[in-house]
């Protein structure tokens, strides 16, 4: 399945311009959520291909709201990455073990972050 439909889920600001400007130069369509709530309502208006969860957030936090998507039938299928600054190893396996399909830590590289979202696409 290729990838189209991108959902980035990040409290930042400055993060969200930053991935909505790379993705959109690179051919993607881009929604943003900006928590747990906001990723919920854009699920339900519109599936994405792919969901980048940041970790660290107000209220549900990303380890959370990865697990409840994963869980969720209707969006089980969703791969998601995790982007985040939480760089430890053990952060990392928690991530995959919420059910993310990959995991990338912030500054985000570019090149990295495309390598990632074609390798599932």
């Amino acid at each position: 399945m290729a990838i189209k439909k991108i959902l980035i889920v990040d409290d930042s600001k400055t993060e969200l311009m930053f991935m909505t400007d790379l993705l959109g130069k690179n051919g993607f369509s881009v929604k943003t959520a900006e928590n747990a709530e906001d990723a919920f309502r854009r699920l339900a208006e519109e599936k994405p291909d792919l969901i980048l969860m940041d970790v660290v957030m107000p209220g549900q936090n990303g380890f959370q709201l990865t697990r409840a998507i994963t869980r969720d039938p209707l969006y089980a299928d969703v791969p998601i990455i995790m982007c985040t600054s939480k760089n430890q190893e053990t952060d990392r396996v928690w991530g995959m073990r919420q059910g993310a399909k990959d995991y990338i830590t912030k500054p985000v590289d570019a090149e990295d972050l495309m390598a990632k979202i074609k390798a599932l696409g």
